[in-house]
């Protein structure tokens, strides 16, 4: 069978250009060999006609290869001139502005600060206790006071006193009664030291639940910003083919109104436009929603607009198992947390200890009386005042022992939270290393894919291979490059996912 020389010659490429700028042309010069083809086949000599559209045919190509490397120039110089207006996020400044404003870290802290309150209220109870209160009333009833003979003593040189019994009656009428006392606690400032202590220490508790907070936010910062970088590089090759295929789909139709391509050739190519439309589509839905969750964690308006920088290929990341663990039991908040409730639940026990020791105060007390005969106006009272309850049917002990139960379960929970802390520092370890191993062999996938697509190149300009050889080697490249992507975030969300683990500070 006859090959199309002219035909052939118009299939090699440029080794220059790019594989996407390649595979536009082999399109375009595949289409133009099954036309030439197709001619071949049906005359049996080719006349002038045909000879001057192929020629023109070719001498277009090269115009068109042009136009696409132009397309694509003027879209990276649109990508500079917009990105200096967009604000550029880098991933360190996104976590900063997560710990600053992110609203369930805002939450937490309020909790820290509400410990600082309710401590300097305790307090409080520790000084001089200052009550007051007035009554202003009548009396309801007529109040008799009856006095026997001699109930008020006996004078010299007048008997007793009153003479003989009487009966004084006070009038109805309104009274003010005033009471005053101010009294020190003394035995109670040691139950009081304890209820202080026990605040404090449910303060560093809700400080490291704050911390633990941070480190998860940053972990969802972390992972929403890798998953960003994906899908906003990934549209940005969409859109670069989505460019190219429909300057291809333009001159495709151009083509079929002159009757040099079929229209099979023509609806294939608008079925690919078309279907990297709904790619680029579902992308930008994706990174709008991704860039909504992320302005969410930052604690900023979801509409702001960004883009994020590109982060540096990974090194070699070493850590030691043993070391990582160290660090864990050391630095993870939620160690330190069930460590303090233990403590807590010690102060708790030891609080209702306290109780069994009488409350003892000393002060001063004063009562007035106004506008109620045979009543004093004032009185003015000095001492101590002690309160105790010897006999509590044994509540105060089945309390203690209670608390000695809670602090029995703290510790218990301590173990188990230690156990679990070094269980997820070895798996995420382990997925680390195993991520890292993947992305190692995605990388030389994607070599590997690279230099089949320069090998394949050259041999098709060397009539030594077949476009769809070529073809099928850019789809591969492409799909190792999407594979070496997928590694890439996984690498990254696996030493994230570690430093969480390990509760390394973000």
């Amino acid at each position: 069978m006859n090959d199309c020389r002219t035909c052939a010659d118009s299939r090699r490429l440029p080794p220059t250009q790019s594989p996407i700028h390649n595979r536009f042309a082999l399109l375009i010069s595949d289409l133009a060999c099954g036309k030439a083809k197709i001619s071949w086949h049906e005359r049996c000599s080719i006349d002038s006609e045909v000879k001057r559209k192929h020629e023109m045919f070719i001498r277009t190509r090269s115009v068109l290869v042009g136009v696409a490397l132009l397309l694509v120039t003027s879209r990276v110089w649109a990508g500079q001139s917009t990105s200096t207006s967009v604000e550029e996020l880098t991933l360190a400044h996104a976590v900063e502005l997560a710990l600053k404003d992110n609203r369930q870290i805002q939450v937490a802290r309020l909790e820290v600060e509400k410990f600082t309150d309710r401590l300097a209220v305790s307090k409080t109870h520790r000084l001089p206790q200052f009550e007051f209160s007035a009554l202003a009333a009548e009396l309801v009833n007529k109040v008799h006071f009856d006095f026997k003979q001699g109930d008020l003593g006996t004078l010299p040189g007048l008997g007793p006193v009153p003479e003989k019994d009487t009966s004084v009656t006070a009038p109805r009428r309104p009274a003010l009664f005033l009471n005053g006392s101010v009294f020190q606690p003394i035995t109670q400032q040691y139950r009081l030291s304890l209820i202080d202590r026990k605040i404090e220490v449910g303060r560093q508790i809700a400080n490291q639940q704050l911390r633990g907070k941070q480190l998860e936010i940053a972990n969802n910062v972390k992972k929403a910003y890798y998953s960003l970088l994906q899908s906003q590089s990934a549209l940005q090759s969409v859109e670069e083919e989505l460019k190219l295929y429909q300057e291809l789909d333009r001159v495709t139709d151009q083509y079929l109104l002159q009757q040099v391509v079929l229209k099979a050739d023509s609806l294939q190519v608008k079925m690919h436009v078309q279907k990297v439309v709904y790619e680029a589509i579902t992308l930008r839905d994706q990174l709008t929603d991704l860039k909504e969750k992320l302005n969410t964690l930052l604690g900023r308006d979801i509409d702001t607009e960004f883009r994020v920088a590109l982060m540096p290929e990974p090194t070699r990341f070493e850590v030691d198992l043993t070391a990582a663990r160290e660090e864990a039991v050391a630095e993870r908040p939620e160690l330190r947390e069930a460590k303090l409730k233990v403590d807590a639940a010690e102060y708790d026990r030891r609080i209702k200890k306290s109780e069994y020791i009488p409350d003892l105060s000393v002060g001063v007390r004063y009562a007035s009386i106004q506008n109620v005969k045979l009543l004093p106006d004032n009185i003015l009272q000095a001492g101590f005042l002690l309160t105790w309850e010897p006999f509590d049917w044994g509540r105060k002990k089945r309390e203690m022992d209670e608390q000695v139960k809670t602090a029995d379960q703290s510790r218990a929970g301590l173990r188990e939270t230690r156990d679990k802390v070094l269980v997820e520092v070895g798996d995420q370890f382990r997925k680390l290393r195993q991520s890292r191993q993947l992305l190692v062999t995605a990388q030389l996938a994607q070599d590997t894919a690279r230099e089949n697509v320069r090998v394949l190149n050259a041999r098709y300009a060397a009539q030594e291979s077949l476009v769809k050889d070529v073809l099928q080697a850019q789809s591969s490249m492409a799909e190792a490059d999407h594979q070496y992507q997928q590694a890439l975030l996984s690498f990254w969300t696996a030493k994230a996912d570690l430093e969480k683990a390990i509760g390394s500070t973000p």
